[in-house]
C-alpha cells in the first residue's frame, strides 16, 4: 500500500456512506489510553466545555444518554409508512443477487468479499479468472466470516487480505470487532484453506503490517508503553521473523510521537522485490527509505509530500503535490514522475504531465506497463505508460471515459488490469482490459440491471461561482421533466477534503426511493477535493478552509436562484470530512436549508486533534493549540458557532459508538448543544459499525432507511 492509499484508508468512510446510501455493488470501549486521554485533557483544554462527559465512548452516563435519544429518533420514523415501504426497496437492491462482485485480481484468480441475507458478515471466496469470464458462478469460499464469528464468539468484521506475492499461497487477513480501524491481523495459508497454526498474529492495534518473505514480516504496530504517536498509530517498524516473538523482532525505524505514523510495505515486480519504511510526518509528508540488502535505511532522493504510488520494474513513481526541481528541470505539480530505484542519482523522468483540467489520481502496474487512473473535468478515464528508448511513452487506453472509471487491480506477473465503470445513470460495468499483440483490449466482464427508471431522469453538469470569483463544478440528476419553480426537493452531496474527488456513481437505491418519486440530487465538487489535482486541494487547506465552505454556499444559492428548489426543499448531506462540510455550512447559512444528514462528523475543531486519531489531520485542518489557527478555526467550528439565538435546520447527526477515528463525542455533543438551545434534531448512533457507521449489510440497510425517511419527512416528498 502506497502512501495515497494509506491515507484514504483513513478516509474510507466517504466511500462507504456514499456506497450505504446511493450505490448497488459490498467494540471501542473506553480503556486505559482513553480514559487517561480525557482525564489529562478535561480540565485543560476546554474548561467550560459541559458536554466532555459525552467524550467517555462507552461510559455508562454517555451510552445512557445515546440510547435514549436513539430510541426518541427511530421510533417515530421507523413508525412512519415510508420507512417500511423505501427499507424493503433499500433491501431488495442492497441483496440483490445479481450485483457485480467487487473483485481482486491475484496470481490467475479473482478474489471477493460478499455479503447477502445468508452471510450477513461475508464471505471471502475466490474464482479463476478464466471462469469468470466465462459468468461462472461457482466460488470456492476460503473463509465464512459469519461461522467464524461464531465459533470464536467475535462480532468479526472483513478489512482484508494482504498476499504474499509472487505466488500467493500465504495471505495476512485482518479481522475488527465491530468495525473499528484497530484490528487483529492472522495469517491464513491458501492451499489448506486455514489459518496457519503457530503462524503470524498481530494483537489488535492500527496495525501496517506487509511480508519481508515467506518467514518474515516487516510490522508496524503497538509495542507497548509509548510505542504509539500522538494521533494513535504506531512509532515503529520492526522486522518480524518466523520463530521469533513479537517481542524479540528487530527495530529498523522508530518515529516521534508528534509525527503521524511510522509505515512500512513491500512491492513485487518483474525485476525484483523492493521494500520500503517510511517515517510519516503527517497526512501530506513522509520521508521513505530504501530498505537496503543489510536492512539499511536508504533515503530516496524525492520531495517529502510526493505521493509515491508504486513501482514497476525497478522504477518508483509518484504523483508531486507541489512543482520538483531538480538539477535539470522543474516538473509541474500534478505530474506523475519516476525514479530508478537502481540508479538513485539518475534524474526522474516524466510519465504523465497534467493539464488544467486533467491529473492523474491513481494507477496500476502489469508486467509490461504502468495504467494510469486520471480525472478530467470530472470524469474518469486511463492511460497506459510503458518503458520506450530508455523513457516512458503514455497511450490512452480503451476503456469507456463519460462516467466514472476505476482502476482496481492487476498484477505484475502478467498483463491483466481490472476497472469499474459507472455514472449516475448508466449501471457498473466490471471490465477486464488485457495487453496483447501489440493492441490493449477490454471486454465486459459483469454489468447489472437497472436498479430505476433512468431514461426518466437527466444529468447535468453545471457552475456556480463561489464568494472568490471561482467558479465551482457540480453535477445535478433530476427528472427530465422537472419544473423549475423551486419545489423539487433536493439533497446537496459534498465532501471538500483530503484531496478526494466526488466523481459520478451509479445511484442505485437513492434513484429508486429518490429520483423516482421526484426528488434531485446533487454531487459538489467544492475545493478541498482532487477533483483539479493538488492545487484545488491546497485552495482550501488549513486557514483557506472556507473557502470549501463558501463553495459549497455558492452550489446551495446557484441551485435556489435556478428554481431548480428553494430553501424549504434543499437538504445538505455529508460525512466524516462532509460532516464538517454540513455542519460549519448550517451553522453559517442556516436560511438555505430545510434538512441537514451529518454522518460520523468532525464538529469541534477546537479539540479534534485531542480525540482518537484526530492529531494525524493537523496538516489538513491545523493546530487548534497555535493561537493564530486557533482564531482561523473557530470562525468555522460548528460546535463553538452554533447559537440559541438562531433558527436551524432540522439535522439529523448519525455516527458510531466503534469509530475509533473520528470521535463519536463530535456528533454527541453537538447534538447535546442543540438540545440545550432548543433547536430541533434528530440523532442516532449505532453501537458497531467503526468510521462506516455500519459493520453489516442489515445495519446498512437501517442505516440507509431512517436516513430516506429522515429527508422525505423534512422535504415533502
Amino acid at each position: 500500500m502506497n502512501r495515497r492509499q494509506c491515507s484514504v484508508a483513513l478516509w474510507a468512510c466517504l466511500t462507504l456512506i456514499i456506497q450505504f446510501a446511493c450505490s448497488s455493488t459490498s467494540s471501542l470501549s473506553a480503556g486505559p489510553q482513553m480514559k487517561d486521554q480525557l482525564q489529562n485533557q478535561n480540565n485543560t483544554s476546554a474548561p467550560n466545555d459541559p458536554y466532555l462527559w459525552l467524550e467517555d465512548v462507552e461510559g455508562e452516563s454517555a451510552l445512557k444518554w445515546v440510547r435514549e435519544r436513539n430510541q426518541r429518533s427511530t421510533v417515530p420514523l421507523e413508525s412512519r409508512p415510508e420507512y417500511k415501504k423505501m427499507e424493503a426497496e433499500i433491501r431488495k437492491i442492497l441483496l440483490a443477487k445479481d450485483r457485480i462482485p467487487s473483485v481482486m485480481y491475484e496470481s490467475g484468480h479473482v478474489y471477493n468479499f460478499w455479503q447477502d441475507e445468508k452471510h450477513v458478515r461475508g464471505i471471502w471466496r475466490r474464482m479463476p479468472l478464466k471462469a469468470f469470464q466465462k459468468q461462472s458462478t461457482q466460488w470456492e469460499i476460503l473463509i465464512d466470516l459469519d461461522q467464524l464469528a461464531r465459533e470464536e464468539n467475535e462480532n468479526w468484521v472483513w478489512q482484508g487480505a494482504n498476499f504474499l506475492h509472487p505466488h500467493a499461497k500465504r495471505a495476512m487477513i485482518t479481522l475488527s470487532r465491530g468495525g473499528k480501524d484497530a484490528a487483529v491481523e492472522r495469517e491464513w495459508d491458501l492451499r489448506t484453506r486455514a489459518f496457519v497454526k503457530d503462524g503470524f498474529v498481530v494483537p489488535e492495534a492500527k496495525s501496517n503490517v506487509d511480508w519481508m518473505n515467506e518467514n518474515a514480516l516487516l510490522v508496524a504496530t503497538e509495542m507497548g508503553p509509548n510505542s504509539m504517536t500522538k494521533a494513535g498509530y504506531p512509532r515503529q517498524v520492526r522486522l518480524w521473523t518466523r520463530g521469533q516473538s513479537l517481542a524479540q523482532s528487530k527495530l529498523l525505524l522508530e518515529v516521534g510521537e508528534n509525527d503521524m505514523s511510522a509505515y512500512a510495505w513491500t512491492r513485487v515486480t518483474s525485476k525484483g522485490t523492493y521494500h520500503f519504511v517510511s517515517r510519516v510526518i503527517n497526512f501530506w509528508e513522509s520521508r521513505i527509505f530504501l530498505l537496503g540488502a543489510d536492512q539499511s535505511l536508504i533515503p530516496l532522493p524525492i520531495p517529502q509530500d510526493v505521493d509515491v504510488q508504486g513501482v514497476h520494474d525497478h522504477f518508483a513513481y509518484m504523483i508531486l503535490r507541489s512543482a520538483w526541481q531538480t538539477k535539470s528541470r522543474t516538473f509541474p505539480q500534478g505530474s506523475l514522475v519516476s525514479i530508478d530505484l537502481d540508479q538513485l542519482s539518475a534524474e526522474p523522468q516524466l510519465m504523465l504531465e497534467p493539464t488544467a483540467r486533467m491529473s492523474p489520481t491513481s494507477t496500476l502496474s502489469t508486467r509490461d506497463a504502468v495504467f494510469v487512473q486520471t480525472i478530467d473535468n470530472v470524469k474518469g478515464g486511463a492511460f497506459r505508460l510503458s518503458r520506450v528508448d530508455n523513457s516512458w511513452k503514455a497511450e490512452p487506453t480503451t476503456f469507456p471515459t463519460e462516467g466514472d472509471l476505476s482502476l482496481m487491480s492487476s498484477d505484475s506477473k502478467d498483463n491483466v488490469v481490472l476497472a469499474l465503470y459507472e455514472s449516475f445513470l448508466t449501471p457498473p460495468q466490471l471490465l477486464l482490459g488485457q495487453d496483447g499483440n501489440g493492441k490493449f483490449d477490454v471486454q465486459v466482464l459483469r454489468t447489472i440491471p437497472e436498479r430505476f427508471r433512468g431514461q426518466d431522469l437527466v444529468s447535468e453538469q453545471r457552475e456556480a461561482v463561489s464568494a472568490d470569483g471561482t467558479r465551482i463544478p457540480y453535477f445535478i440528476v433530476r427528472h427530465k421533466n422537472t419544473k423549475m419553480d423551486g419545489q423539487t426537493p433536493t439533497i446537496l452531496y459534498g465532501y471538500g477534503g483530503f484531496e478526494v474527488s466526488m466523481t459520478p456513481f451509479y445511484l442505485g437505491a437513492t434513484g429508486k426511493i429518490w429520483l423516482e418519486e421526484g426528488g434531485a440530487w446533487v454531487l459538489a465538487n467544492i475545493r478541498g477535493g482532487g477533483e483539479f489535482g493538488p492545487r484545488w486541494h491546497q485552495a482550501a487547506l488549513l486557514k483557506n478552509r472556507q473557502k470549501a465552505f463558501d463553495d459549497f454556499i455558492a452550489i446551495s444559492e446557484d441551485l435556489i436562484h435556478h428554481k431548480v428548489t428553494s430553501p424549504s426543499k434543499l437538504a445538505i448531506m455529508g460525512g466524516s470530512n462532509g460532516g464538517l462540510l454540513v455542519g460549519a455550512t448550517f451553522t453559517q447559512r442556516p436560511d438555505l436549508f430545510r434538512a441537514v444528514v451529518c454522518q460520523v462528523p468532525l464538529l469541534d475543531m477546537l479539540r479534534y486533534h485531542k480525540l482518537l486519531a484526530g492529531h494525524s489531520w493537523m496538516a489538513e485542518y491545523g493546530d487548534p493549540d497555535d493561537p493564530e489557527m486557533a482564531q482561523v478555526i473557530q470562525r468555522y467550528s460548528p460546535y463553538q458557532n452554533v447559537t440559541k439565538d438562531k433558527s436551524y435546520p432540522t439535522v439529523f447527526f448519525m455516527t458510531s459508538t466503534k469509530d475509533d477515528r473520528v470521535h463519536p463525542g463530535h456528533a454527541r455533543k453537538m447534538a447535546a448543544r442543540m438540545e440545550e438551545f432548543g433547536h430541533k434534531f434528530e440523532y442516532y448512533e449505532n453501537i458497531e459499525g467503526g468510521h462506516g457507521a455500519a459493520a453489516n449489510l442489515e445495519q446498512r440497510i437501517h442505516f440507509q432507511a431512517l436516513t430516506y425517511t429522515f429527508l422525505r419527512r423534512e422535504l415533502g416528498l
